[in-house]
């Protein structure tokens, strides 16, 4: 199975965090993400055409920053923002970003 470490979010850094958002795609996945829930990593789910391995690449960006987590559970995978710690962290921050 997969390990995908997270920093605490004591480690998390503002401006790491800032560099993650500052992509399109991966601001568009921190907005779809905003709700708090776990989203499927499946590619029809995130609207973006872009290759399966570039969705990787910012999946692993969003989570090295410390923004995301994953969850698995059996064969499935999902993507969930880590927004109560987030919100803790950098109050109004993810609040600020996601909006439309």
């Amino acid at each position: 199975m997969p390990d995908y470490p997270v920093p605490a979010i004591d480690d998390v850094e503002l401006v790491e965090v800032m560099r993650a958002l500052a992509d399109p795609i991966r601001l568009h996945i921190a907005r779809i993400l905003a709700d708090g829930e776990p989203h499927g990593k499946t590619m029809e789910d995130w609207g973006v055409d872009v290759t399966k391995s570039t969705m990787s690449h910012h999946f692993r960006t969003l989570r090295e920053a410390g923004l995301t987590r994953t969850i698995i559970d059996g064969r499935t995978h999902a993507i969930q923002l880590r927004r109560d710690e987030l919100d803790v962290r950098f109050p109004g921050l993810i609040a600020a970003v996601t909006q439309a």
